[in-house]
């Protein structure tokens, strides 16, 4: 298999949120690229055996290239780096989008209050597509053009199938639980960020630990993006991506 460009998407959502993204990535890059369902979501088979993020991380495994370069935004970030640590010799660079590897909040951390997600834990026990809609519009907290995001993201999520229950309650348990402070400071690969500085879930003050942890880790902040900048600022988010790749 050649080595190839691989965009990993966040919780609640699938593969056509990159769809953008891939379009302008494809007229300039020598490196396929393309992007793909994470377990249970976009119509993805959910396998009885998915218990964890590594079990998921193994399943792209068998379908990646050595050499590939991992693009992963909020949870996907946290599967990149599940498999540049777990399966070094297929992942030759990380892009963390939005992304942070010790998502909740923690005494020496910046993250998500724990009881932000054990609230959206309980909704989603009651009604998983309203949940999926609160997170939409938190995801689109502090963009400039927060409504055209949150209506975009639900037209791009609307292309493929709603996602799997037991995927979306493994995700979140994932975002709870995954501290992969040590991977990420361990990753031989090098290591990017892309990061709104107006991201209502990733604080600004994580870039600096996460430099601190990494010291090869490289950070661009979109000043006016907020979780998503690959939506609200494709044009400034592909440059930095380019320049990257």
């Amino acid at each position: 298999m050649q080595s190839e460009i691989v965009l990993l998407h966040g919780w609640g959502m699938n593969k056509q949120v990159w769809q953008l993204s891939i379009e302008q990535l494809q007229q300039v890059q020598p490196l396929p690229v393309r992007a793909i369902n994470l377990a249970g979501f976009g119509g993805a088979e959910f396998p009885e055996h998915c218990k964890s993020l590594d079990d998921i991380a193994d399943e792209i495994a068998t379908e990646l290239a050595d050499g590939s370069v991992l693009i992963g935004w909020s949870l996907g970030g946290l599967v990149a780096l599940n498999l540049a640590h777990r399966y070094p010799a297929k992942v030759a660079k990380v892009v963390m989008v939005a992304s942070n590897p010790c998502f909740v909040e923690q005494p020496d951390w910046p993250g998500i209050k724990p009881k932000v997600l054990a609230g959206f834990k309980q909704a989603l026990a009651d009604d998983s597509a309203k949940t999926i809609e609160r997170f939409l519009a938190i995801q689109a907290m502090g963009s400039e053009h927060a409504r055209d995001d949150i209506k975009q993201l639900r037209q791009l999520l609307a292309q493929l199938p709603a996602p799997h229950p037991e995927a979306l309650s493994l995700g979140l348990d994932a975002l709870n639980r995954c501290d992969y402070r040590a991977y990420f400071r361990e990753l031989t690969q090098p290591v990017f960020g892309l990061f709104g500085r107006l991201d209502a879930l990733v604080p600004g003050d994580v870039i600096e630990r996460m430099s601190a942890l990494n010291p090869h880790f490289k950070a661009f902040i979109l000043p006016k993006a907020s979780h998503a900048p690959f939506i609200s600022h494709k044009d400034e988010f592909v440059t930095h991506l380019k320049s990257i790749l």
